[in-house]
């Protein structure tokens, strides 16, 4: 962001005018690519909960879609009230309709039409992953699975190392178009408003959790600092589980609960991200002066808690499984979308640390009604 900011500013044309270039080639990639994220992330993650563990699985998956959906309704309407207190509607230049038109045009253009379009993909993806779930398809699950970790490799080998380059020249852009001032002014307050909304839901977590298994809820959050502190330093919840792991079980929760709970966690529960997600997309439809309702907002808070399930591990792996959302829900173009990237990975490591402590609130819970869930199924059995 510093760089871009700089070269937008101090260098000559010609070197925003590159840096064009390259986002509009590495935009047209991400359009080809993300239908195909969808349906690699999606189909097989949708597949395996049908296969999974039984009750505690469906719970806790249930629980963890519940819980992105709440964070992401909460962070709408907080939004909604508070944001037109700082936002002046319509205030960056960059026009919704026409979001080119103060931004320096690459030097060239590579098209690259995606497949099939994301609506395409999601349908795809729901049909292969409850498929596989029905038929117990053990070689298409294998398949899809595969293709799963083709999509990672491309994720984590090209599209994750290459946004910084991204993001760089969009704020070289967004400098050398005077939008920069507006926009680092503007989001320092909606980042801001965005970390309470993460320490508001971690809170409120924990004292559901806590007043269903009879724990202190703020001794419990104490006792979840560490783990909290490691996702910030590694921006990811994967590398994050060992320590929340070995908190969750000092906050009183069964060794075989914590390690069924937590590594399911970091993977499928991603409150903190759906809130940053919600959060920049309220602010950028604000500026943009795009229509902001409820209506229009929920199915893309429902699909995005879908998506949060499906979401790769890695660093700014949710941002880049809902670009699709983003692009046919809420109608961002090119340039929209690569403003939220870059936004959402500005904080990326504060969503992660909200998403992996509230796997422990989660844990905390499952393992107070695990026992009333196998004794179920013990008397059925």
């Amino acid at each position: 962001m510093i760089l871009g900011i700089l070269m937008g500013q101090f260098l000559p044309r010609i070197f925003t005018e590159l840096a064009a270039t390259f986002n509009g080639l590495f935009g047209n990639f991400l359009e080809f690519v993300i239908p195909l994220i969808i349906v690699g992330f999606v189909a097989p993650g949708i597949g395996d909960l049908g296969l999974g563990a039984g009750k505690l699985l469906g719970i806790t998956a249930a629980i963890a879609y519940g819980s992105s959906v709440f964070s992401g309704i909460l962070t709408y309407f907080t939004s909604s009230l508070v944001f037109p207190r700082f936002l002046e509607a319509g205030s960056l230049v960059t026009d919704a309709a026409d979001p080119s038109e103060s931004l320096l045009e690459p030097l060239f253009v590579v098209e690259m039409p995606p497949i099939f379009g994301v609506m395409t993909a999601l349908l795809i993806a729901f049909i292969l992953g409850l498929g596989i779930a029905a038929i117990k398809g053990d070689m298409l699950k294998k398949a899809v699975g595969e293709f799963q970790n083709i999509i990672e490799l491309v994720i984590g080998k090209i599209v994750i190392p290459l946004l910084p380059l991204h993001i760089l020249g969009i704020f070289a852009n967004m400098t050398y178009a005077g939008q920069v001032a507006t926009i680092l002014s503007t989001f320092a307050k909606v980042f801001v408003m965005i970390l309470i909304l993460h320490f508001t839901v971690i809170v409120i977590q924990y004292l559901i959790a806590g007043s269903v298994a009879g724990k202190n809820p703020f001794k419990a959050i104490k006792n979840m600092i560490p783990a909290y502190l490691t996702a910030i330093g590694t921006q990811s919840s994967a590398a994050a589980i060992p320590v929340t792991l070995e908190q969750t079980k000092k906050n009183g929760v069964r060794d075989e609960i914590a390690e069924f709970v937590i590594p399911l966690g970091a993977t499928i529960h991603l409150s903190g991200s759906t809130i940053t997600l919600v959060g920049v997309a309220t602010a950028v439809m604000m500026l943009n002066n795009m229509p902001l309702n409820f209506s229009s907002m929920l199915p893309f808070i429902m699909m995005l808690g879908v998506t949060m399930v499906a979401a790769p591990g890695v660093p700014g792996g949710a941002v880049i499984a809902a670009l699709g959302l983003f692009e046919t829900i809420l109608g961002f173009p090119e340039p929209m979308l690569a403003l939220v990237i870059a936004l959402y990975v500005a904080q990326d490591s504060f969503g992660t640390a909200c998403n992996i402590t509230g796997d422990g609130a989660i844990a905390i819970f499952m393992d107070k009604i695990s026992g009333n869930i196998t004794k179920g199924s013990t008397q059925e059995e």
